[in-house]
């Protein structure tokens, strides 16, 4: 037998590849396919060993030998009935023969990483993740956890151990134990100072300038800036726009209520403000922090 498992989703991999090693009576062979040489092909796709009629032959980025790797499937009818062989690829060109065959012959599984347009499916399993570790989270703050830790699925799996040691989960204690990404921060920031409300700026402010860089945070406010400005002037689909600049239709979907209500004249005014802020941050001595705090209540107050 024979499983591909691919895909840049390293956790659902990792995850996948855990769970045919648990199912398995024996010691699984690991080894490393870019430092293999293809002399110990016949030793491992087609011989039994001393200590068991079963083997699981585990094969990490074989794809980064290319010699062993063109060479592939020549093998693949070799590989005897009493081995599992398990080739693992982050990245593999499927534009190459090999990979065409065992698209074709092997048990593929591909793991495919999490975008802007999977928070619902997030959501879903930080709530299934949350009972596989024995407590339980609700909808409204399965929700605020991936609000705060992004869409990066070993971040999300790292907080929900976090909160399992608790006695209870709340949102509460979510805004308590688990600090926001940066880039979540950021949009919470500028939607927050689009909506007029400068108190919760200040709050923002005063939270991620313990632990963030303010020109980190002030280049990926500007970035969202543009995107406002994009929108407001755009005559296109949001989804569309979004793969005109290469961004996520849900991301930009969250700008899109402030782009419609501030049209092009109140879009560029916030344009104007951030360009005035890059200036003085580039140019006088003064906290980076203030000059984003100021920016930031200048918007508020169109």
């Amino acid at each position: 037998m024979i499983t591909l498992l691919t895909g840049e989703n390293s956790f659902e991999l990792k995850r996948a590849l855990d769970d045919i090693v648990s199912v398995f009576d024996g010691h699984p062979e690991k080894f490393d396919g870019s430092q293999l040489d293809i002399a110990v092909l016949p030793d491992l796709l087609m011989s039994a060993t001393l200590f068991s009629d079963k083997r699981l032959v585990i094969i990490t980025g074989l794809s980064e030998n290319r010699a062993l790797w063109d060479v592939l499937p020549e093998w693949l009818e070799r590989v005897s009935t009493d081995t599992h062989l398990v080739l693992v690829e982050s990245k593999p060109d499927k534009r190459t023969k090999t990979y065409k065959d065992l698209k074709r012959d092997a048990a593929l599984k591909e793991f495919v990483s999490w975008s802007e347009r999977d928070v619902s499916a997030a959501e879903a399993w930080v709530i299934a993740e949350a009972k596989r570790q024995h407590f339980t989270l609700d909808k409204k703050s399965a929700q605020l956890l991936v609000d705060r830790v992004g869409m990066d699925q070993w971040a999300l799996f790292h907080a929900i151990e976090k909160l399992s040691v608790l006695d209870a989960v709340t949102v509460d204690t979510i805004s308590e134990i688990i600090e926001a990404n940066p880039t979540e921060s950021v949009f919470h920031l500028l939607d927050s100072a689009l909506r007029g409300d400068s108190k919760r700026v200040a709050q923002i402010i005063g939270s991620i300038q313990r632990t963030q860089d303010p020109y980190m945070t002030f280049g990926l406010l500007s970035s969202q800036v543009y995107q406002l400005a994009v929108l407001a002037v755009g005559d296109k689909p949001t989804a569309q726009i979004a793969i005109d600049i290469g961004a996520h239709p849900y991301a930009l979907s969250k700008l899109a209520t402030h782009a419609k209500r501030l049209g092009r004249h109140g879009a560029r005014k916030v344009v104007i403000i951030f360009a005035d802020a890059d200036i003085a941050l580039k140019s006088t001595p003064a906290d980076p922090w203030l000059l984003i705090e100021r920016a930031l209540i200048k918007t508020a107050s169109l």
